[in-house]
């Protein structure tokens, strides 16, 4: 189950009491103080665990705490520091504080980070002996842990997302590329989340792949699935526009490219300005002579130059999958694109 938000309360542990105790022993009557001091409350470390890639865990659990610490013993021991608690989350996790809103943390592959930290252990009445004062009876409460109410949104972690209208065919070119394996079928949503694959070009180069579900006119302002999964899209390093060549919705290809631009670019700016491909899919169900006509006639709606690609494929047979993966390995590898960091 792809889950991809998640609201949590955290609490770190109260750090131990310190301890009121007087040594006792044979010969000494009136012994000094010897309570020590308690011990520190755990901490409430969010870590990034690469096998993770959504938010289920965090299903039906809201609070997480972190143990407190023991409290102080005789002869000046230190009570014990409480265990920390190591709360896993996916690379890409967001974590913002729910009350303000404000964005603390954007956690990457190998990231780790103190969300709450842990009290202090309070003094015992060792630490409060002097010479006007030889037998203290006076020790301190252990401070309290941070606690913190945080909102968790997972973005996914892709180099190349695929964009497109429903049934642009995004999920079969991944299935064709891939090990993944997303539901396809000939309506529109079939994609109700984001899938991943892993395209191999060979022994030593690989692209990860992200099929977004298909956008609609209306998403960046919500309609359809809309902002739930725009933003996975802000993770992408490269957008590659798969476009079908005989849309069922009555306009042209280039139309539809139009289209999911006005999306893009009234979600974010940022994102209308990627490094994008053009993939012209289901070239399979036309003659050679209609492929090359069904490409001309959107270059020229385009107006690209001729520096601009449009590499022509069929995600159903394989055939251009090939050159269209090697052109963005290239893109992303030669042509330095940023990280999505």
């Amino acid at each position: 189950m792809f889950i991809d938000r998640a609201r949590i309360m955290v609490f770190a542990g109260k750090g131990g009491d310190g301890k009121v105790s007087f040594k006792r022993a044979k010969g000494m009557p009136k012994g000094g103080p010897n309570g020590g001091d308690g011990g520190k409350g755990g901490d409430v470390i969010l870590r990034v665990d690469e096998g993770l890639n959504t938010l289920v865990d965090f299903r039906g659990i809201y609070e997480w705490k972190a143990e407190p610490g023991e409290g102080g013993g005789k002869k000046q021991c230190t009570g014990g520091a409480g265990n920390d608690l190591v709360v896993r989350v996916p690379a890409g996790t967001v974590v913002y504080n729910e009350e303000t809103g404000e964005e603390i943390v954007d956690l990457g592959p190998g990231d780790e980070i103190i969300i709450a930290h842990g009290g202090k252990g309070g003094f015992g009445n060792e630490h409060f002996k002097s010479a006007v004062n030889q037998t203290p009876r006076k020790a301190t409460p252990g401070e309290p842990g941070e606690e913190l109410a945080l909102k968790l949104e997972l973005k996914v972690i892709a180099e190349v997302g695929l964009v497109g209208l429903p049934n642009a065919g995004k999920s079969t070119f991944l299935k064709s590329v891939s090990r993944a394996d997303p539901k396809i079928a000939d309506y529109p949503f079939t994609t109700l989340s984001p899938q991943l694959g892993i395209a191999s070009l060979d022994q030593s180069r690989r692209l990860v792949i992200a099929d977004i579900p298909g956008l609609i006119e209306g998403a960046s302002g919500g309609a359809g699935l809309g902002h739930s999964f725009l933003r996975h899209i802000e993770r992408t390093r490269i957008i590659i526009h798969v476009l079908d060549v005989a849309p069922d919705n009555g306009l042209t290809p280039a139309e539809n490219y139009r289209a999911i631009r006005e999306e893009l670019m009234g979600y974010s700016s940022e994102l209308a300005e990627k490094p994008e491909m053009i993939a012209l899919n289901k070239l399979d169900l036309m003659t050679d002579e209609d492929q090359q006509e069904a490409m001309d006639t959107m270059r020229t709606e385009l107006q690209l130059d001729a520096a601009t690609e449009i590499y022509p494929i069929s995600g159903a047979t394989g055939i251009g999958c090939p050159a269209l993966l090697e052109a963005a390995y290239n893109m992303l590898h030669r042509g330095k694109v940023q990280s999505g960091w």
